[in-house]
């Protein structure tokens, strides 16, 4: 990511944006972030487990490919591409994906640790 006086502080670039395993199987890249929120690509391989946790940041999310097994709370949905979600800051959740899939998610306030 470019630095904030850099004038493409703003745009990330899946090309060189560092692939970081977070699950076996499951790869973050984290595209940008502002003052307030942060996106990030989610890749999940067929099989892979995000097992379940939860953090203070408000999550959303879309699924661009693939179906995924999303358990918030105890609630589990079954989610196909072009579907999304929002996960309130503090809820327990977790994912299951049957097939390769990619989703996009968004957090707020930023995650100093994805950065």
């Amino acid at each position: 990511m470019p630095t904030p006086d850099d004038p493409l502080a703003r745009v990330g670039r899946r090309t060189t944006t560092p692939a970081v395993e977070i699950f076996p199987g499951v790869v973050r890249r984290t595209i940008g972030w502002g003052d307030r929120a942060m996106v990030c690509e989610i890749t999940l391989a067929a099989g892979s487990v995000v097992p379940a946790h939860d953090h203070p940041h408000e999550q959303c999310g879309y699924l661009v490919s693939g179906r995924l097994a999303f358990t918030i709370g105890e609630q589990t949905h079954l989610l196909e591409a072009g579907d999304g979600w929002l996960i309130p800051g503090g809820t327990t959740h977790s994912v299951e994906a049957p097939v390769e899939s990619v989703a996009i998610d968004v957090f707020s306030p930023v995650r100093d640790e994805y950065r």
